[in-house]
This record gives structure tokens, sequence and C-alpha cells, in this order.
């Protein structure tokens, strides 16, 4: 399959945008306590598998969905990473993830959620598949080095890194990054896309985030 997409438990999704991803995904596969909001508004539907600790699923939600809990029981790392785990291993074909459910409802877990999508280009070898954690309230991706964004043009724009070693020229942002110490997590934040591409430019390879709404 092309495209997957992954169900967190957090604030499930009520824009059309968000909403549009899950009704018509190829596949869904559902952090464990996610399974309960997908089987609530999606009665009758399988999803590819549900994989965590099961630690927040009811017992009757258990027996209806035996067939595909994949249950993992280590502690090392969260039930959103262990799905991207199983994807990536159970279906390496899939060219691109989009994550659903993992912002809202609690600061920490959305704080710690969008950190791992810069993680995962070091846990991980994603290649060129397209990874993006998609809220009612934007998109957001990891890139690693030099790129293109085609966004659009007026768009909110926001980028993070963890990096202060990093340096990032830009062409086509109101507020261009040149310059930037990646010091604190304000620094490229609340900016705005002034043209259909936005170019950066990095002076050497490392983890960022973007947000985009």
């Amino acid at each position: 399959m092309d495209s997957i997409i992954i169900l967190c438990d957090g604030a499930y999704p009520t824009e059309p945008y968000p909403l549009y991803l899950l009704e018509s995904a190829e596949a869904v596969v559902c952090c464990d306590g996610a399974l309960e909001k997908f089987a609530q508004h999606f009665p009758g539907r399988m999803p590819l598998a549900v994989v965590g600790d099961m630690d927040s699923l009811p017992e009757d939600l258990k027996k209806q969905y035996s067939e595909v809990l994949f249950h993992e029981t280590e502690q090392d790392y969260n039930d959103l990473t262990k799905a991207m785990r199983w994807v990536l291993r159970e279906h390496p074909e899939a060219e691109e993830i989009v994550i659903l459910g993992a912002t809202g409802l609690r600061e920490d877990h959305t704080i710690g959620n969008l950190g791992l999508l810069m993680e995962y280009t070091r846990m991980f070898d994603l290649g060129d598949r397209k990874v993006s954690m998609v809220s009612d309230y934007g998109t957001a991706f990891a890139i690693t080095d030099t790129c293109d964004l085609h966004l659009g043009e007026g768009r909110r724009f926001s980028l993070f890194s963890a990096d202060n070693s990093l340096r990032i020229t830009s062409k086509g942002l109101q507020w261009p990054l040149d310059g930037v110490v990646f010091d604190a997590w304000w620094k490229a934040t609340l900016n705005r896309t002034t043209e259909p591409i936005v170019s950066l430019t990095f002076n050497h390879p490392s983890s960022a985030l973007v947000m985009v709404d």
C-alpha cells in the first residue's frame, strides 16, 4: 500500500482536511487508546493494526479486535513510536505515513510527539518516505538538509531546531532565517511564506521541524 494513517489518542480531528485523510485512508493503524474513538466513528471498519501496551483498552474492544492487536510490553518508547516502528517493519513499501490525533488534550504529549518527528529521522531509515503530523490547526514535518518546500504563498510558517550550531539561509519567507541562532524554541516561529516555494539552505545536515497552516 502507498500510504498509512497512524491514529493517536489525542484530540480527534474535527476539521475537513484531517477528517478527509482519515475517512479516505487506505489503511489505519491505531495506537491502542485511539481504537475506542476509531470504533465509535467507524463502526464495523477494521484497522490494519492496533499497536501498544493495551493498558487503556476496554476488554470488550480487546476481544472484538483481537485479530489485529499487536501487544508491545516494553516501556522505553511511547505508543506512537511503537506504531511507527510496526508500520516501517511490516509495510516498508508505504511511501507516506500521516499521523493524526497526536496533539491536543495534553501539552506534554503534544510537545513530545512533535519532537519525535525530528527524532524519527535519526531512529529510522526513512529514505524518501514522507512522514507528517496533521491536526485541525496545521501540518508538521521534519527536514534534515537543504531543500525546497512547495508550500504555497501566504501560509503561516514556523521552524524549530535543537541544534544551536545549525545555520539556515532562506528564500520565500517574510522574515529570512539568515543569522538565526537556534538556542531557543521561539527563534524561527510565527513567520509567513511570501512565495510558492520556500528554499532553505543548511550549513550542515541536521534535524529541524517545520509547521505550516
